[in-house]
């Protein structure tokens, strides 16, 4: 596994790849690697000759200085990781200045609407943040496939639309969010929570498995109303919006329509870390 640490060790290695004609696949990340992002690199591995993962904790995507600098760092474990999987090829570490050789602040982008919805309204810039860092990566990466979690499906549906704008010759592919053995989806954020309370966090991916069954016969209101009462009894678990929304558009709807794909969505606060989840509905 080779191991990338500035923007122009990057461009040579690239450039070699190009001229032996292989196919690049990447998923960038902020470190903290677990299996959510193992799973990407077997998406990659099983669709590309040559698989890149990148690590950069990007500072224009934090509204609040505080949670970029208690972002968990340790990169020699995340190589660890990557090399023990066997699933990656190169890793590219840049630093601040590869990314940002100018001003380290965000571009503005027009998402059509998508960054305005759910993490848009708590987070102003944020997608700007995520743009920016994503669309530069891509152009020195120059990958012909590109792999993003559904755990965040939000960004994957924003990424998509700016590769689509951008008219950027890379395929985006979501891939199927990757879960703890009691249904809570792996993150990052994780690390932060207790053993005892990682395991009271299940009851976010039971009351989205509920929700599905739900969404057959209820309306929508019952449903929020049923899911509100839940964690209305739950002692430091703080509820801070569960909404269903069109999967295109992202906009929260209060009724079903033939023909659209819904998704549920759903933010809890536990202990002081946020953790964020969702399930399509049938």
């Amino acid at each position: 596994m080779e191991i990338l640490k500035n923007k122009k060790v990057l461009q040579d290695f690239i450039e070699r790849q190009k001229e032996m004609g292989k196919r690049i696949g990447f998923a960038p990340t902020m470190g903290a690697l677990h299996e959510g992002h193992l799973s990407l690199y077997k998406a990659a591995r099983q669709e590309n000759d040559l698989v890149i993962s990148s690590i950069f904790v990007n500072p224009t995507q934090f509204n609040n200085p505080e949670d970029l600098e208690k972002y968990p760092r340790d990169t020699q474990r995340d190589l660890d990781i990557l090399e023990k999987s066997g699933l990656v090829d190169a890793v590219y570490l840049p630093q601040v200045e590869d990314i940002y050789p100018e001003k380290t602040e965000s571009k503005k982008y027009n998402y059509d609407g998508l960054e305005d919805e759910m993490e848009g309204k708590s987070r102003p810039g944020h997608f700007d943040g995520v743009g920016t860092v994503v669309e530069e990566l891509f152009n020195q990466v120059k990958p012909n496939n590109a792999y993003f979690g559904e755990k965040d499906f939000q960004q994957l549906a924003i990424i998509k639309k700016m590769t689509e704008k951008k008219q950027l010759p890379i395929t985006i592919t979501g891939v199927p969010i990757y879960r703890a053995e009691n249904g809570l989806a792996l993150s990052s954020r994780n690390q932060r929570l207790t053993e005892e309370r990682r395991n009271d966090s299940r009851i976010i991916y039971e009351t989205l498995l509920k929700a599905k069954e739900w969404f057959k016969t209820l309306a929508i209101s019952d449903i929020k109303e049923k899911v509100g009462t839940i964690f209305d009894n739950k002692h430091n678990m703080e509820l801070e919006y569960f909404l269903i929304a069109d999967e295109k558009t992202l906009k929260e709807t209060g009724q079903k329509e033939n023909g659209n794909s819904y998704r549920a969505f759903i933010v809890v606060n536990v202990d002081g870390v946020r953790l964020i989840d969702n399930m399509h509905l049938d």
